[in-house]
């Protein structure tokens, strides 16, 4: 019986078919793996930007809550007391200002609950931040955290017992103070900063614990890729409680910053660069972002990057400080 078999001109045929159908499959495999890729870094950029804004909201929302203080500057020796440990000099984060330390201090000056500065470009800035990303801003709140409670129940927080007339600030390894009508509040200090961390840009924090923000509780890491962080602050000039100006850090005078002028801050704006935490080769990144003030060129590496922006007006205004 005689059996048939393909030819050689039919072999050399198929096989060109199929590296020709191999080729496209290939092909359509990497275009998939790099628009995986694509979509899953612009998901990552907006999640961790979405991420790092939530952290800062609440913190700037409640910014000037002082429980039944709120809407009177804190004056030590008047309508608030310290019970607490002292703390150094060297174990506090004080910002610029004569009265910008965690605890108020007993000097004639405004107790300043926010203040900020653009690191290694301002001409002040807070001694415990050594390693601060440059050129990006800083950002530091008081205030304190409700709702109240019963009483205090961590021996490592500051707490704040008060009433409509004053309080008392103390630590939690202390006996509550007894106030009359008043209530127990959480006291907060955070200060929201920039640092690379094994290369990687990341949004920091750093919070006031007992013994005071050196402490190994103080640091903490919140959010990788957030590259850079710009505020511009809302000043309401007229008096009907919302901005009239916005301006950058540097425009900001120390008069402002104690709200002495008829301007109050009642607002704030703040622009956060975020940056992929890894790199594609395939990707090269010429791009310029506009950070409100800030213009910022992508060096020409292969991340991607991506603004995200929110308006923040604060639910209780600075008081004016006469």
């Amino acid at each position: 019986m005689k059996v048939k078999g393909f030819s050689l001109v039919e072999l050399m045929v198929a096989m060109g078919v199929g590296l020709f159908l191999t080729a496209g499959v290939f092909t359509m495999f990497i275009m998939s793996a790099a628009n995986v890729t694509t979509t899953s870094q612009f998901n990552q950029l907006q999640e961790n930007g979405r991420i790092a804004l939530a952290l800062i909201e609440r913190d700037v929302s409640q910014l000037g809550f002082l429980g039944d203080l709120t809407g009177t500057a804190l004056t030590l020796g008047t309508n608030i007391n310290i019970d607490a440990v002292p703390i150094s000099a060297s174990d506090d984060c004080i910002g610029g200002g004569v009265n910008n330390a965690s605890f108020p201090t007993a000097v004639a000056s405004n107790f300043r609950l926010l203040w900020g500065y653009e690191s290694g470009v301002s001409a002040q800035s807070l001694t415990c931040l050594t390693n601060a990303r440059t050129a990006t801003d800083v950002l530091q709140i008081k205030r304190l955290s409700g709702p109240s409670i019963a009483l205090p129940n961590d021996a490592n927080r500051y707490y704040l017992a008060a009433n409509v007339q004053g309080g008392t600030l103390f630590s939690g390894d202390q006996p509550a103070p007894f106030v009359i009508n008043g209530r127990y509040w959480e006291y907060l200090h955070h200060i929201y900063y920039i640092e690379d961390e094994a290369g990687i840009p990341t949004l920091k924090r750093r919070v006031l614990r007992k013994g005071g923000m050196n402490t190994s509780s103080s640091f903490e890491q919140l959010v990788e890729g957030v590259e850079n962080m710009r505020i511009l602050y809302g000043f309401d000039s007229n008096g009907d409680n919302s901005a009239d100006s916005f301006m950058p850090v540097q425009n900001v005078t120390s008069l402002m910053w104690d709200n002495s002028l008829t301007q109050r801050i009642v607002a704030l704006r703040i622009f956060l660069l975020i940056r992929s935490i890894e790199d594609d080769s395939k990707y090269t990144n010429n791009n310029t972002y506009e950070l409100g003030d800030k213009i910022i060129v992508a060096p020409g590496d292969n991340f991607r990057r991506k603004v995200i922006s929110t308006t923040l007006v604060l639910e209780n205004p600075l008081m004016t400080v006469n």
